[in-house]
């Protein structure tokens, strides 16, 4: 049986097997305690019968800054997967669902347009998760994931804006049909 419950600073300790695939961003400990400490109540883990982070979602509330206002890129009040995860041996289980759900129920109990998060271009299976989960691409980001930023020889991987409207978002002008053919620059993305 797993249960659902909020990220502790302690779980860092415990979460790298879910960490190991090659297909979940990392970041530094900082960035996760900042999650911790911003948006305790958006970062959730899974939790295993034996202790085992099964899986887990850091989320936040966002919108541009107000600067921002009149630039076709702007983006109003909306909630932002910024990690999901599941481990090797937990997925198909509906984790990645449910945790999804809940950052969701979230959005709507804030009043956000809607739910968003970056995916791979190459990453097909998550892009079919949340596709079935009512998300379609918004945007395309041109190179916005680079393996190795040293290496400027390399280009990096586009990524997918990825959106799901939310119940304030009744007309559904926050999403739009064939966003894959809608290319931005990484510095268009705030």
């Amino acid at each position: 049986m797993t249960s659902l419950r909020p990220f502790h600073a302690m779980d860092v300790f415990k979460f790298n097997p879910t960490n190991l695939d090659p297909l979940t961003e990392t970041y530094d400990l900082n960035f996760y305690f900042s999650y911790t400490a911003r948006w305790p109540h958006l970062f959730d883990v899974a939790e295993g019968q034996d202790g085992t982070i099964d899986a887990y979602i850091m989320g936040k509330l966002e919108s541009s800054p107000s600067f921002y206002k009149f630039s076709p890129h702007y983006l109003p009040f909306h909630a932002h997967i910024t990690a999901l995860t599941v481990a090797p041996h937990a997925r198909r289980l509906g984790l990645a669902r449910t945790l999804s759900q809940s950052l969701e129920r979230s959005g709507d109990e804030y009043d956000a347009w809607f739910v968003d998060l970056f995916v791979r271009k190459s990453n097909q299976i998550a892009q079919k998760l949340y596709q079935g989960m009512g998300y379609n691409v918004y945007r395309r980001v041109l190179d916005y994931y680079s393996d190795d930023p040293t290496d400027k020889t390399k280009d990096g991987e586009d990524a997918y804006d990825m959106r799901k409207p939310l119940r304030r978002d009744k007309d559904r002008k926050h999403v739009r049909e064939n966003g894959e053919s809608f290319a931005v620059e990484p510095q268009d993305v705030w």
